[in-house]
């Protein structure tokens, strides 16, 4: 048991004096930590540029179903002005000339109905657009960052292998 215990023992201070990484004698040297400065700054200029791109695309989403709501409230106001308007006529109108004052009425509805449809689409479609096109900003600002990241990496890499 004692034999056991020594050889795991032992075997477990080998493998962890193999798996210590070997620290080179140069990453001390200038020229790294030039690098590594360097590096941390474009990488904090990116991600702050990156964090900037992200809010306007945001804000440029918000902006756009705020806009959508705008339009589909201003065309129900619209299509029920105008509902109201042919419902007037028909309570205007004679006795003789009420059915077919009401179904003018009738067809005015469906309409307005219609056209209230066409600018909500037309809204909603502008809006998801504008969504495209702020989830595109986002990812190209992610990975601009991301570029940026490695050409650090590799900056400092190159700076130790000197």
């Amino acid at each position: 048991m004692n034999k056991l215990l020594l050889t795991l023992i032992a075997s477990f201070f080998a493998s962890v004096a193999i798996a210590q990484p070997v620290t080179p004698v140069a990453a001390s040297a200038p020229a790294v930590v030039k690098a590594e400065a360097k590096a941390d700054k474009n990488t904090a200029k990116a991600m702050a540029s990156e964090a900037k791109v992200d809010a306007k695309a945001d804000a440029m989403a918000t902006k756009a179903d705020m806009k959508a709501a705008d339009v589909k409230v201003d065309a129900q106001a619209d299509a029920n002005k105008t509902k109201a308007k042919a419902h007037a006529k028909v309570a205007k109108a004679d006795d003789a000339d009420k059915m077919k004052a009401q179904a003018k009425a009738e067809s005015v509805d469906a309409k307005a109905d219609g056209k209230q449809a066409t600018k909500a689409i037309r809204a909603d479609a502008k809006a998801d657009k504008a969504k495209v096109e702020a989830h595109a900003d986002k990812a190209e600002a992610k990975k601009n960052t991301e570029t940026v990241k490695a050409e650090g990496k590799a900056d400092v890499k190159a700076a130790v292998a000197k």
